[in-house]
């Protein structure tokens, strides 16, 4: 009797252990059909391409399995699919070392992040890492484009932006002697349900004694200038407008400017708390 019960409790516990570990791996658990269905599993997972692998009645997805247990299993390491990432550098050109007053160099022969490109092989759960170098070259060009919201809720804000032309070019001409800045400005798609589309709304979106101008999409009211005074005057002549949905179209406008081609520009985006007018 005693040898009976040693022995069906030895089998219970290799059959508790057994599900453990399969209760542990993500790779049987992932009951993959293919070797590119467990390969994207996780990185621990590989595939046993192996012909004589499989026993009698076990599937398909048995090959799929942690390396070291394909291995125990019998299969070995050439026939195990276990592809691992890599990475290779196609442009590594040495960062600029330049001054300011050095003499002038057009912005394509400044190289300021090393390296330039690279190709990236991933696999599934396993990370890539590589360094990267950034030097910033003295009085680099820099061109500023201001984007901002003028629906309603930004009315305070554009009395705010009208005097940051001058206060701009200051600051920025402390960094580089090459700096432009420009405008454009949006509110939302011109069709419902994002406007009203009545004639009078259409002329002046606004409520009440509100004098707003049309709704419109978007807008390049100053195209880059190294004139600060300029984007002053164009952006006090601005005028707010309204929609009725909450989300402006800011992504709209943003993909207009960037389509747009001009390098070296920093893009700033201005989007404020919504309200309905």
């Amino acid at each position: 009797m005693d040898l009976k019960l040693l022995l069906i409790s030895t089998l219970l516990g290799f059959i508790c252990y057994s599900s453990a570990q399969q209760e542990g791996n993500e790779c049987i658990k992932a009951n993959a059909k293919s070797c590119g269905e467990c390969i994207q599993v996780g990185a621990k997972c590989g595939w046993c391409m192996d012909p004589e692998f499989l026993k009698q009645g076990e599937a398909t997805s048995t090959r799929c399995d942690e390396l070291e247990s394909l291995r125990k299993r019998g299969c070995s390491s050439a026939k195990v699919e276990n592809p691992r990432g890599s990475q290779r550098v196609l442009k590594d050109k040495v960062v600029t070392n330049r001054n300011k007053g050095e003499g002038n160099l057009r912005p394509e022969d400044i190289t300021q992040i090393q390296p330039q490109k690279l190709t990236l092989s991933l696999r599934s759960g396993e990370p890539q890492s590589f360094n990267l170098k950034f030097k910033r070259a003295e009085d680099y060009p820099i061109d500023l484009y201001y984007l901002m919201d003028l629906s309603y809720s930004m009315k305070d804000d554009l009395e705010n932006v009208k005097n940051l032309g001058t206060h701009l070019m200051l600051e920025m001409s402390k960094i580089t002697t090459d700096f432009k800045i420009g405008f454009g400005s949006f509110v939302e798609k011109t069709v419902m349900p994002y406007i009203s589309t009545t004639p009078a709304k259409l002329l002046n979106p606004c409520t009440g004694d509100q004098n707003c101008t049309s709704p419109f999409s978007y807008k390049n009211v100053l195209k880059l200038t190294s004139n600060g005074q300029e984007f002053n005057t164009l952006v006090g002549q601005q005028q707010i407008s309204g929609n009725l949905d909450s989300p402006e179209g800011g992504f709209d406008a943003i993909m207009q400017v960037a389509v747009c081609g001009v390098s070296n520009m920093f893009l700033l985006s201005y989007l404020g708390t919504v309200s309905r007018t």
